[in-house]
């Protein structure tokens, strides 16, 4: 037992005794930005990048290509989808190349469907630590969608190394991209603090979530341009900030018109989704070991 300082000491004896009205504990309830969890997250921030380095380490441990698969999926799934897609069935890339126009699809599309997997399993993977270790349980899912950005970099940098191919410029509008993979980083992390939350409850997830992405693929724009949706269901497909993401990413990329209004659209429900993530997630994280 520690005894507070302001203990006195004895005549002739060098023994501390404890002062018989110590100050009283007061607990308060949380208040302004604590309600989100984010000063806690922030004081444990080298804990998240240890999460982050073990996340990417471990995705990659004992394959024979190493971090190498971080440019092979990439290219793979650029081919694929040019073959069927722009090949086969001759679908539409606002007269871009298609290789290149489904890659800048990709490239926010393959961050946000890893991010999202790896941040919805990481409260049941790391159940061992979150039983014996405290820590905001909010660091397991936020690293796990902030580690997908090392596949966005990967995927970028195959973009670039495509362009001289088919003869495109690089373009100044290419300085948004920071912005926009900070919007997607945002987006991935409050759906994957969502889907942390319910996989705690409900094991189920563990298995939807691969038809929830699967759907949300088609729903949005990644193989097609959102010109050929009729008029009267674009505003569905705005629902979805993935489509106003991948508009702006193939307008910083490739050019074309720039989706203001889609984009804006696009931050004003990811908002809406993290801030709400964040406080649910907080107020639920205190049960998360008795149900785990």
């Amino acid at each position: 037992m520690q005894f507070p300082r302001t203990g006195k000491v004895a005549a002739g004896q060098g023994v501390w005794r404890a002062d018989p009205t110590p100050s009283p504990l007061v607990i308060e309830p949380t208040r302004g930005w604590s309600k989100f969890g984010l000063r806690e997250v922030w004081e444990f921030r080298e804990l998240t990048f240890y999460l982050m380095l073990r996340e990417i380490q471990g995705t990659y441990r004992q394959t024979a290509f190493g971090l190498s698969w971080l440019f092979i999926r990439p290219v793979f799934n650029m081919v694929l989808l040019s073959l069927v897609f722009g090949s086969m069935m001759k679908v539409p890339s606002d007269h871009f190349p298609y290789p290149l126009f489904s890659l800048s699809a990709l490239i926010p599309w393959g961050y946000f469907a890893n991010a999202v997997t790896r941040a919805s399993r990481s409260l049941v993977d790391n159940l061992q630590i979150v039983s014996k270790v405290y820590f905001p349980r909010m660091i397991l899912p936020m690293a796990g969608a902030i580690s997908g950005l090392v596949d966005m970099g990967a995927a970028l940098a195959v973009f670039f190394v495509a362009l001289p191919f088919y003869r495109m410029p690089l373009r100044v509008e290419m300085l948004w991209l920071p912005f926009l993979a900070l919007a997607t980083m945002a987006y991935a992390s409050a759906f994957g603090l969502w889907m942390a939350t319910l996989s705690v409850r409900y094991r189920d997830v563990a298995f939807g979530i691969n038809i929830i992405l699967q759907a949300l693929m088609y729903l949005s724009p990644v193989i097609y341009p959102i010109t050929v949706v009729p008029e009267s269901m674009r505003v569905f497909f705005q629902l979805n900030p993935m489509t106003g993401l991948i508009q702006g990413y193939r307008w910083t990329l490739l050019g074309g018109t720039a989706p203001g209004t889609s984009l804006a659209f696009s931050a004003l429900v990811n908002t809406v989704l993290l801030l709400s993530g964040m406080v649910v997630f907080h107020h639920t994280e205190r049960g998360i070991v008795d149900i785990l």
